[in-house]
């Protein structure tokens, strides 16, 4: 390229015009073939607007299904060129070429029109479609006969485009170029001299064809004449202009028109054949021989809506002439309408105002008329609204409330239809995710809980699980469990139970006791991750199931290590004579405190029976002379749990109707007792030291029959005490395990043991004797070992117990009424 041409292109980038409408659409004019990154526009400038607010606002252009030949730089706010454009492919013969795209901005949407207008340089030399030419011509060919030439072909426009022709040598012809209307240039060659075959049957010349560019440019064909023999008229159109439509969807072989010439020659001289002289070929055809003009190839209303088909006519002797025949393609509707999505915005707040932009859409239809006429809509029953804002523009606004508990997500449909016969439609679906709004409390399953743990747990145990669900989403959504501050009874609940922030799981703290607690409630709060965070309470209430993890504890008779009581049964006693009542309590509840009582162990099982529910010990027959003096009950108390505990208490029975009788059959019941108990160790120890048994055995004896002389002079001289026992009042919750009848023992004594007196107060009394292996005067009192009685709620201590001291001495009148058995003393052996 010289420097006069980059010069032009220069003055030409230089000379671009800014244009900008009362609509906001901007014009430039630049020049083909300019280099990638040229500047086409300052349209920051142009638009009015700041390269900053380009750059916030997402500026962006917007070409269609066209090439992208030009882009925005947002940093600097210029338009430049992109890729080389060659104003030739891009718009052919068609004047004005321009290009046509669109500036969309958001925060608001704005969409701005931008035309290019390429204009042309001289980048295309003339050219004939074929570099020589046959060219047979009689005779008798009269000065001023005109033979058609092949036209050059220029891509370039304007003075650009061909400008003249010349034919050396020029001695018997000339060229003439005819401008018609449609630009379209005819060149002719003309007969100036007549021919004479006999002198020259062939002539041979150069055709140069140039253009009007800077630098010029030039083509050029070779011209081969033959000189024939006479034909001296040429033929003659009956038109020079021919008018036909065709439909672009028809088919290939439709005949568009017909031609026709004459010659009034006659012969082989007056034969006529029909040629296209112009670039229509791939698109139409004419018959030789008749003149129809046919449809050979594809038509498209959308890409060319005329057509200019240069015909020629011409006799056997190569005299011609020339016609046009102009054809008009007819739209059919055949084009969807074309939805492009301009801007959109893919998530919106459930709170968005109504009214809001969510996206901007572009309809285009090619068809023309009513074909190209679109109306569009959405689908029904969502809140949104389609809006028409200008021309092949439509916006997407929300029509009302959003709510993404009701409706998370939208697929929104637009079909838009054009007015053809048939009509045709298109669509798209927008899916629009509706982001969440902290506008849900957590809300719980329930509106109290009650669960239940049974005593004894393991600390940490899961209890129940807490579920509260909030119709929000993600971190909105997301609960979190929290333990309100209380207390229960003075101690803080979070000591009894935590709760799992996350799961909501209700962990016991410590082990429970049902016996100290058996129930207790707090509030639990579900409090989201929302800001600011939401929450509801709900009221907890955990009952404490009772274990059967008690023993029964017998509360009479009591069992001591140290004395021997018995009850005394008169041999006279009737069958059913009520002997005692095995008193026994369970601190369980329930079904885990019923309580039976069964007879394990017996001296004579077929004189005493036990009450299964009252402990009573009765006679079942009379008693004879043949039974026992000691009798030795072992009786079972039993709850009714899973699996149940029991006690056992062994009860001592006296056969008797007086002391001395009992008191001879009870001094070898302790040794006994104790010479059981101790079997074991005697064997070992006699084992160990039988050589010194051997030795003081006698000394042995000795001391034991002094010990009980003594004991028999103290039982019958000293001052008996008396330590009344008292049993429980212990009132009966199930009707089991309680002492339901008081006996009480009217005690008179003097100063001499053997003048002392025991009446029964009352009918159903009973004796008990307690044998003390201490010889000393004064009686302990009997429970040392820590029992139920040690208990500070027992009913015993609440009751209280009256000691009485032994060595304080009796008034003969006095009297005492107690509840309690007789103390005896024992004997050792």
């Amino acid at each position: 390229m010289s420097d006069r041409t980059m010069r032009r292109q220069v003055l030409l980038f230089f000379s671009v015009l800014c244009l900008s409408s009362a609509l906001g659409q901007v014009s430039y004019s630049i020049p083909e073939e300019m280099a990638k990154g040229s500047l086409v526009g300052n349209i920051a400038q142009d638009l009015g607007l700041e390269v900053k607010r380009l750059q916030a606002r997402r500026a962006r252009i917007h070409t269609g299904d066209s090439a992208e030949y030009i882009q925005l730089n947002k940093e600097k706010g210029l338009l430049i060129i992109k890729e080389r454009i060659d104003r030739e492919a891009l718009c052919g013969q068609t004047t004005p070429c321009a290009l046509h795209f669109q500036i969309a901005l958001e925060s608001p949407i704005e969409i701005f029109p931008i035309t290019v207008e390429i204009t042309d340089i001289n980048d295309n030399a003339p050219t004939f479609q074929k570099e020589e030419k046959n060219i047979e011509i009689s005779e008798s060919a009269v000065i001023g006969s005109k033979f058609m030439l092949e036209n050059a072909i220029d891509p370039d426009i304007g003075l650009n485009g061909l400008q003249s022709y010349t034919l050396k040598p020029n001695d018997n012809f000339i060229t003439k170029l005819h401008s018609q209307s449609d630009d379209f240039k005819k060149v002719e060659m003309i007969l100036q001299k007549p021919l004479d075959r006999e002198k020259q049957e062939f002539t041979s010349l150069l055709l140069t064809v140039v253009d009007g560019g800077e630098p010029q440019r030039a083509g050029t064909m070779q011209i081969h004449i033959t000189v024939l023999d006479a034909n001296d008229n040429a033929p003659v159109f009956t038109q020079t202009v021919y008018k036909a439509s065709v439909k672009e969807n028809s088919l290939k072989g439709t005949i568009i028109t017909k031609v026709s010439a004459s010659d009034a020659d006659k012969g082989s001289n007056g034969e006529v054949s029909y040629t296209i002289s112009n670039d229509v070929r791939h698109v139409f055809e004419v018959n030789e021989e008749n003149g129809e003009v046919r449809l050979i190839g594809r038509l498209d209303y959308e890409k060319k809506r005329h057509f200019q088909i240069n015909v020629r006519a011409m006799d056997n002797g190569g005299l011609t002439d020339s016609c046009k025949v102009i054809v008009d393609v007819v739209d059919i509707n055949d084009n969807e309408p074309t939805i492009k999505i301009m801007s959109k915005s893919a998530i919106i707040s459930e709170n968005a105002n109504a009214n809001t932009v969510v996206t901007m859409i572009n309809i285009q239809d090619p068809d023309s008329g009513e074909n190209g006429k679109v109306q569009c809509f959405i689908n029904d029953n969502i809140p949104f609204l389609l809006k028409s804002t200008s021309n092949n523009f439509y916006s997407l606004v929300t029509d009302s409330d959003l709510d993404r508990e009701r409706a998370s997500a939208y697929n929104i449909t637009v079909t838009c239809s054009d007015e053809g016969v048939p009509s045709l439609s298109s669509s798209v679906t927008l899916t629009l995710q509706i982001s969440d709004v902290n506008d849900n409390a957590p809300v719980f399953e329930r509106s109290s809980y009650e669960a239940y743990i049974v005593e004894n747990n393991t600390p940490g145990l899961s209890i129940f699980t807490l579920k509260a669900r909030d119709a929000d989403w993600n971190q909105n959504a997301r609960v979190s469990y929290i333990l309100e501050d209380s207390s229960v009874n003075g101690v803080p609940v979070s000591s009894y139970v935590s709760v799992s922030a996350d799961s909501g799981v209700i962990h016991a703290v410590r082990s429970f006791d049902y016996e100290q607690i058996k129930d207790f409630h707090f509030r639990v709060k579900a409090q989201d991750g929302g800001s600011p965070p939401l929450s509801s309470n709900v009221t907890v209430k955990i009952l404490i199931q009772d274990q059967n993890d008690n023993h029964p504890q017998v509360l009479y008779p009591v069992q001591t290590s140290g004395s021997l009581v018995a009850e005394m049964v008169p041999r006279s006693a009737d069958v059913g004579y009520l002997v005692t009542k095995v008193v026994a309590v369970d601190v369980d509840s329930g079904q885990n405190a019923w309580l039976s009582y069964k007879l394990q162990k017996a001296t004579d099982r077929a004189l005493f029976e036990v009450g299964l529910q009252n402990g009573e010990i009765r006679t079942i027959r009379q008693v004879t002379d043949k039974d026992a003096v000691k009798q030795r009950l072992t009786v079972i108390v039993e709850d009714n749990g899973q699996p149940s505990r029991s006690a056992t208490v062994i009860v001592n029975v006296a056969v008797a109707d007086s002391f001395p009788e009992v008191l001879s059959e009870f001094t070898d019941f302790t040794h006994d007792k104790e010479y059981n108990d101790n079997l074991t160790f005697y064997l070992v120890l006699a084992l160990a030291v039988v050589s010194f048994l051997f030795i003081t055995c006698l000394v042995v004896i000795i001391s034991v029959k002094i010990y009980r002389w003594r004991q028999s002079r103290i039982l019958y001289h000293s001052n008996l005490p008396v330590i009344p026992y008292y049993p429980p009042r212990y009132s009966d919750t199930l009707g089991t395990g309680t002492l339901q009848h008081v006996y009480n023992y009217e005690v008179c004594r003097t100063t001499d043991s053997r003048k002392s007196d025991c009446k029964f107060g009352r009918a159903g009394s009973q004796n008990v004797l307690i044998m003390d292996p201490s010889s000393t005067g004064t009686m302990q009192r009997i429970q040392n070992e820590k029992s139920i009685l040690d208990e500070p709620d027992s009913p015993l201590e609440r009751e209280g117990l009256r000691n009485i001291n032994a060595q304080s001495p009796v008034d003969a009148t006095q009297c005492m009424e107690y509840q309690a058995g007789i103390i005896l003393p024992s004997v050792v052996d």
